[in-house]
Parts: structure tokens; C-alpha cells; sequence
């Protein structure tokens, strides 16, 4: 066997292989956005993932990176008012330390909800819902069209 041929096969198998781990890597986020979904079910009595629209809680739709407090329309606690005037940034870790346990979290927080006290439970919702973000800063996974605006 040549040099460059072994070289070429080697070159060949470093594909394959790199292929492989992507596609099982991407089949892996997308059960962890699946069961991101299941968890989410215990929150939508109170929130909207997918569109910017309000109910007891704030909409979710980009909240991976979003400033604490800028759900437009919302009236938010005093103690997560503060928060955002510090400049906080909902990014993965304060999610996780909120959706572990809100009220250690933010004291004065309106969220009634205890928190989800299993990292996987919190790491799988925080996958959904960077999936749904219109501007998804993850390309691996998919991207949301922008709203649309309604008729007035």
C-alpha cells in the first residue's frame, strides 16, 4: 500500500468517524429536547414557550440570553426588577440555579412553582428552549421564524 493511499484512508475513516459522532450528537440533543418539552409541561399552566405572549408568568420565547426582567407587557417582582437593573442575563447558568430552586434563587420571586430539583430535568428544558429561540445561537439546532405581526 502507498503512502498515499494509507494517508487517503485515513483521511477517509477521520470523515466517516467525525460524521457518525455528529449525527449521534444531534440524535442526542434532540432527546434532550424532546424531554425538555415533557418537563416544560409542568410550566405551561403559567408560561408560553414558543410566542411572545403573557400569561400568569412571562413568555419563555428567547429567554436563553435574554436581560432578566424584558418580556415586554409583564409586571415583574420587585426583587427580579432589581435584578435586571443590575444587567443580568437569563444565560444557562442562572436558568439552571432559577429552575433548581427560584425562591433561594431570587428571594421575593412571584414564581410560585418549587423548581426542578434533577440537573437532567433542568439541562433538558434549557435545550428546548434554546430550540425555540428565533435567533437560535446554537446551528445545530433548529432554527423559529419570527413571529408574525398582528393586524391591527
Amino acid at each position: 500500500m502507498s503512502k498515499f493511499t494509507a494517508i487517503l484512508g485515513a483521511a477517509i475513516l477521520a470523515i466517516s468517524v467525525s460524521g457518525i459522532i455528529s449525527t449521534t450528537a444531534h440524535a442526542e440533543e434532540a432527546k434532550l429536547i424532546k424531554k425538555g418539552s415533557k418537563v416544560f409541561k409542568k410550566c405551561k399552566a403559567c408560561h408560553v414557550p414558543d410566542e411572545a405572549k403573557n400569561k400568569v408568568g412571562p413568555h419563555l420565547l428567547n429567554i436563553v440570553g435574554r436581560k432578566f426582567g424584558a418580556a415586554e407587557g409583564y409586571s415583574y417582582s420587585d426583587a427580579l426588577k432589581a435584578k435586571a437593573g443590575e444587567g443580568l442575563v437569563w444565560d444557562e447558568a442562572n436558568l439552571a440555579a432559577f429552575l433548581e430552586k427560584p425562591r433561594k434563587f431570587l428571594k421575593g420571586t412571584k414564581m410560585a412553582f418549587g423548581g426542578l430539583r434533577k440537573e437532567k430535568d433542568r439541562n433538558a428544558i434549557i435545550a428546548y428552549f434554546k430550540s425555540l429561540s428565533i435567533d437560535n445561537p446554537d446551528p445545530n439546532l433548529p432554527s423559529k421564524e419570527a413571529p408574525k405581526e398582528e393586524a391591527k
